[in-house]
């Protein structure tokens, strides 16, 4: 357990909570701290699915730009890799990861949210990548997966401009998935991933793989990608449970092997 970052697990569910008042800032210390808790929510067995929350009152406002403020390009030419690969940590986690958005997800806290699989706001939400208006842009993702999130064009914009969306916008153009008021936003995110902590685990981990890596692949790469993991899963205990099942008319059991 770091002393920003720690990860609480519960009936399946592992919540990896930013606690660092008052506003989440993503100094080197909780790059590291998100890192260590994605490394273990992602080995711990007992965890079948991941929230990631910032509390009630913000998500994360950004990278501590006082902390960049005096840093040099060695400097940074010496960070960056590390500041990418900890959030990118996030997304490698090979089970379903949703954000549970409330406050301000800005700069390094919308790359964060980018990173999981799903985000949910809270109504009064605001996202953003506000880099441009400091000279800089995105670093940690935002201009890799805003775009395969949300179109070249919208992502263009917001990363060009640095301007806020408010939660209502961000749904309809896709940078978020659900809005609801701030007070139901972390049960809402729990509701979503809660299907999957009784599923089949190894198919649900080569369902993210092939979607994620497919992204990346012509589409006769990204066939054979698919083709690979799909055959692996009759390797796996939940693929004979699941079609045992469907043959006996009843609900499958599925351990997660």
């Amino acid at each position: 357990m770091g002393e920003f970052v720690r990860l609480d697990v519960a009936d399946g569910i592992g919540t990896i909570r930013l606690e660092r008042p008052p506003m989440n800032a993503l100094n080197e210390q909780v790059q590291e701290e998100l890192r260590a808790a994605a490394t273990e929510a992602a080995n711990d067995a007992e965890v079948r699915a991941v929230v990631v929350y910032g509390g009630e009152k913000v998500f994360a406002a950004g990278a501590d730009i006082k902390q960049m403020r005096d840093m040099s390009y060695s400097d940074m030419a010496a960070r960056a890799d590390a500041l990418s690969s900890s959030l990118d940590s996030l997304s490698r986690i090979p089970k379903p990861v949703v954000a549970a958005i409330t406050g301000y997800a800005l700069g390094g806290g919308c790359e964060l949210a980018l990173a999981c699989d799903w985000r949910v706001a809270a109504d009064d939400a605001k996202l953003g990548q506000p880099e441009i208006t400091l000279g800089i842009i995105p670093g940690a993702g935002g201009t890799q997966r805003l775009p395969r999130l949300i179109g070249p064009a919208r992502a263009k914009d917001l990363i060009m401009s640095g301007r806020f969306v408010d939660a209502a916008e961000a749904l309809s153009i896709g940078l978020v998935d659900k809005v609801v008021p701030a007070a139901d936003v972390y049960e809402t995110a729990v509701a979503m991933v809660r299907p999957f902590t009784n599923g089949p685990a190894q198919a649900i981990r080569a369902a993210k793989l092939a979607v994620d890596g497919g992204l990346d692949l012509t589409l006769a790469s990204g066939l054979a990608w698919e083709s690979q993991l799909f055959t692996g899963l009759f390797a796996t205990e939940d693929r004979r449970e699941g079609m045992v099942a469907f043959v006996e008319k009843r609900k499958p059991t599925f351990t997660g092997k």
